[in-house]
């Protein structure tokens, strides 16, 4: 499937790792029932990238802003990747919290995101309200809390975006001058 969407690595360029963190947004879930942040985890540091921090937090609106100010204060992280809450129930409100700290929204990843994932899902995936934009220099990307999803973002977006050796363009190279 993702042969059609694979860019082009200048492998000429050595690998730049990048900070992460992981939130996961989840009433429910523990670090050993979080199957979402553990395919995130596994699949940014199987990249070469450094899990700085990660956390589970309520689908509450306080807990989340508050995974989101540490994270933003914190140097080391560059890339936050949230999982959960995005769907539209009463309770996911993660992609309200998320957007009052954007800087700059991103609109073409939820935009890509869901036509990757109508390809797994069909159109179940109107249900998804992931996002990704700029807060203080850093991006910040809001997937679903499927295993599946974290996976179709990370192989069909994240992985490439975040790798600054991909042509024609990267998140990595515009980093420095998102501050």
């Amino acid at each position: 499937m993702w042969e059609d969407v694979r860019p082009r690595l200048d492998d000429s360029r050595p690998f730049v790792p990048l900070g992460m963190a992981v939130l996961t947004i989840s009433d429910t879930r523990t670090i050993e029932t979080d199957r979402s942040g553990a395919c995130l985890v596994e699949s940014l540091t199987a990249a070469g990238h450094r899990l700085v921090d990660r956390r589970i937090v309520r689908d509450e609106e306080e807990a989340i802003a508050g995974a989101l100010r540490d994270w933003l204060a914190n140097e080391d992280v560059q890339v936050i990747l949230t999982t959960g809450g995005t769907g539209i129930t009463r309770r996911d409100v993660t992609p309200e919290v998320v957007t009052r700290f954007l800087d700059k929204p991103i609109p073409g990843f939820g935009e890509l995101f869901r036509m990757l994932s109508y390809r797994q899902i069909g159109p179940a995936t109107i249900q998804s309200r992931a996002l990704a934009g700029i807060a203080k220099g850093r991006l910040i990307f809001a997937l679903p809390g499927s295993p599946g999803a974290c996976r179709d973002a990370w192989e069909g977006i994240l992985k490439w975006q975040l790798d600054n050796r991909c042509r024609p363009c990267n998140f990595v190279e515009l980093l420095p001058r998102l501050r």
